[in-house]
């Protein structure tokens, strides 16, 4: 553990209620993540950051980063994309983005969608998109924190953090030195749903950021000939555990095959669906 975290873990009160405004400690004391912030590129304008999270991995925080990025970016706001999930990378390839990142003095260009999303991904830095990242922890802890520190992403309106899955260390450098607005909670319709949630709330919880919602994915599969909606992995649990942790159910997404081509075809900026609008609506209420 660094120094500076050291002094900040010792110089946390005994007694926390969790009232920084009236605390002689305020801004010198581990409860508060925003204490450790890094400053972005100083020609960067982000308004907005908002993290894509989920308790387990293979629910769609990829997808829903994606889908999330493109809503925003239909409505008229300029968004990107911070690619966190370091070792398993997947917004390139929904994007259908074969170009590498170039650089100059001032720092990393982000490699721009064909709608002008822009993002960053290790997979924008590697020679060949198939070579495995096999770095320790604090590597990949790092270069999450340089694609914040040191990309050029110039005037961005909401910028959307795709994670890595569980609460391990680059959860804990993107809570710590970004500064967050808010997450939302991916989770698929098994039983471990409930599980799912709990991890990612309570750990937003310790790190004092808003969890904005709930989004399921795979929540079911729609006949083409009758329109009836099959729970092919079971009935939702969503909304069961979107209560049980007082957060709200933003939206579910079905099994889709066109979407699912999309993706695997670099077009998901084409994909039709208001699966996410309300979402958006409380992501533009911020």
């Amino acid at each position: 553990m660094e120094e500076k975290e050291k002094e900040k873990i010792e110089q946390q009160p005994e007694s926390c209620n969790s009232d920084c405004s009236s605390c002689a400690s305020a801004g010198n004391c581990s409860s508060q993540p925003g204490s450790m912030i890094e400053e972005t590129n100083s020609f960067n304008d982000i308004k907005k950051v908002i993290g894509v999270v989920s308790g387990k991995g293979g629910v769609g925080k990829s997808l829903v980063t994606s889908l999330m990025a493109v809503n925003m970016s239909r409505l008229g706001h300029k968004t990107a994309i911070l690619d966190a999930d370091v070792t398993g990378p997947s917004i390139p390839k929904a994007f259908g983005i074969k170009e590498k990142a170039t650089a100059n003095e001032l720092g990393i260009f982000p490699v721009r969608t064909k709608t002008g999303i822009g993002t960053i991904s290790v997979n924008n830095l590697l020679e060949n998109d198939t070579d495995p990242v096999v770095w320790r922890g604090p590597i990949i802890a790092g270069t999450v924190k340089q694609f914040w520190t040191d990309v050029l992403w110039g005037d961005v309106d909401y910028m959307f953090v795709d994670m890595p899955p569980g609460t391990g260390d680059v959860p804990l450098t993107v809570f710590q030195s970004l500064p967050v607005d808010g997450i939302i909670v991916v989770s698929s319709p098994q039983e471990l749903v409930s599980m799912i949630v709990a991890k990612a709330v309570k750990m937003a919880e310790m790190m004092n950021i808003p969890v904005l919602g709930l989004v399921e994915n795979m929540s079911y599969l729609k006949c083409p000939d009758c329109g009836k909606e099959i729970p092919v992995f079971g009935e939702s649990k969503a909304q069961q555990a979107a209560e049980e942790y007082g957060i709200e159910l933003l939206g579910r997404i079905p099994i889709d095959p066109k979407l699912a081509a999309a993706c695997d075809k670099g077009m998901i900026e084409l994909y039709e669906g208001t699966w996410l609008d309300e979402a958006a609506g409380k992501i533009e209420a911020l």
